[in-house]
């Protein structure tokens, strides 16, 4: 398991273990945190699991593929060095203690 830190819009963390392989999307999912929405349940079509990685980890995440870059564009207010759509983000031991922050609202 790696330990995952999402951060609510208002300030309020949630630390929560996610399995490896799951992806951030359904550790958000699976742990009942709010702010990721995923509407389209992971599928890269919708844009409502954004979600803002820390600074000190932006660099750290695999690169985005085309599809994600282009679904990004539908994103609240997505950050080019920042934004991930949760879904697209694999977890793997090289994660352990990532922060990710919710927008203020989703797409």
């Amino acid at each position: 398991m790696v330990r995952i830190t999402y951060v609510e819009y208002n300030g309020r963390e949630h630390t929560v273990s996610v399995p490896r392989g799951a992806t951030l999307m359904e550790g958000a999912r699976d742990n009942g945190i709010p702010g990721i929405e995923a509407d389209c349940g992971g599928a890269c079509s919708c844009a409502t699991c954004h979600a803002y990685i820390d600074p000190e980890w932006a660099s750290k995440l695999p690169a985005k593929q085309p599809m994600e870059a282009d679904m990004l564009d539908f994103a609240h207010e997505p950050d080019p060095s920042r934004s991930r759509l949760t879904c697209q983000v694999k977890v793997n031991e090289a994660l352990d203690g990532l922060v990710l922050h919710m927008p203020q609202r989703q797409a």
